[in-house]
């Protein structure tokens, strides 16, 4: 089997090459190639025996796109993207990775023909509902984004979904939670600061809070993450049925229960370290999103998260500290 990853530096890119590498097949069928493409150029997982090709390349490059699926990947991971505060700031840049790019990946998929119909799978996100939200969003709510990251995410979700519809592909979006707590310097996605307020604290640093502690939001760990991608490649047709952009599931909890998990966890002194620093810009963009789910389908088709915001402090504290932190 072939595997493609786009945005294969990134965090969950990176985490996910070196999960599939390690399990060296997927839905039981051996991977023996693996094409990892990111602007920067991705890290080669050491464990994996099969061919790794790893492209330092622009996913908006239709040379770029076109050369990687004229391989015929057999699954595709469609992860590159600008995050949310970057696309917000930036509306041309945003357009062309977050919707020019994955519409050329899909364009790329169709004119290969000849029977060619990987699996593909993207990484959307919860950005793509908006305000009014009921008390717990289900699939089918209406799909009506506060910002230009939910918009360009949406949009590619009715691409997709269209594209499988005519058999060009396989496809299935899943509608990622806030990934926290994600390791190393933090990004320029609105949502950084619910990483931020636990990596930081846990590392012996100050970490500031942009936004009141009620803010409401869904989460789940980077382990979750990848597993919910290889759930994904690895379910049929025939269980994904004609709606195939999904919500995954997650924990909801304020932001002041992250900091209490916090301090169940790793003590007082701890989380102490967070520090109060309101942000406008920031505030308006999280007060658009959306923080509880119905998430029924994705669980009946066997999609997992953590239980509890204490948990997913766990889990990082193990894969990403070793198991300590700093008091």
């Amino acid at each position: 089997m072939h595997v493609l990853i786009t945005g294969a530096a990134g965090m969950i890119g990176r985490k996910l090459a070196m999960r599939l590498a390690e399990d060296g097949e997927l839905n039981g069928t051996p991977i023996d190639r693996l094409t990892l493409v990111d602007v920067l150029a991705p890290p080669q997982p050491e464990e994996f025996g099969g061919k790794i090709e790893a492209l330092s390349a622009d996913i908006g490059d239709p040379t770029t796109v076109r050369s990687a699926v004229a391989k015929r990947p057999d699954v595709i991971f469609h992860l590159a993207a600008v995050v949310s505060g970057e696309a917000e700031l930036d509306f041309d840049k945003g357009m062309r990775v977050n919707f020019h790019a994955s519409r050329g990946l899909l364009e790329a998929v169709r004119a290969v023909g000849d029977g060619y119909r990987p699996r593909l799978v993207f990484s959307s996100s919860i950005a793509v509902f908006g305000a009014p939200f009921p008390d717990a969003i289900p699939d089918d709510f209406l799909a009506a984004p506060l910002t230009s990251y939910g918009m360009q995410k949406a949009m590619v979700e009715l691409l997709l979904a269209d594209y499988t519809r005519r058999g060009f592909l396989e496809g299935v979006g899943i509608r990622l939670p806030s990934i926290v707590v994600r390791p190393g310097p933090p990004n320029q996605a609105a949502s950084g600061f619910f990483s931020s307020i636990i990596r930081e604290p846990l590392n012996g640093k100050e970490a500031t809070l942009p936004v009141d502690q009620n803010i409401l939001h869904w989460y789940a760990s980077p382990r979750a993450a990848v597993g919910f991608l290889v759930h994904a490649a690895e379910l049929t047709k025939e269980e994904l049925g004609p709606r195939i952009n999904l919500t995954m599931p997650g924990v909801c909890c304020t932001v002041g229960e992250q900091i209490a998990a916090l301090r169940r966890v790793a003590g007082d002194r701890v989380a102490a370290r967070i520090r109060p620093a309101p942000d406008p810009f920031v505030a308006r963009i999280v007060a658009g999103w959306p923080c509880r789910f119905d998430p029924r389908r994705a669980l009946a088709l066997g999609f997992r998260a953590e239980a509890s915001f204490d948990e997913i402090i766990r889990i990082h504290i193990v894969d990403e500290l070793g198991g300590s932190f700093v008091h």
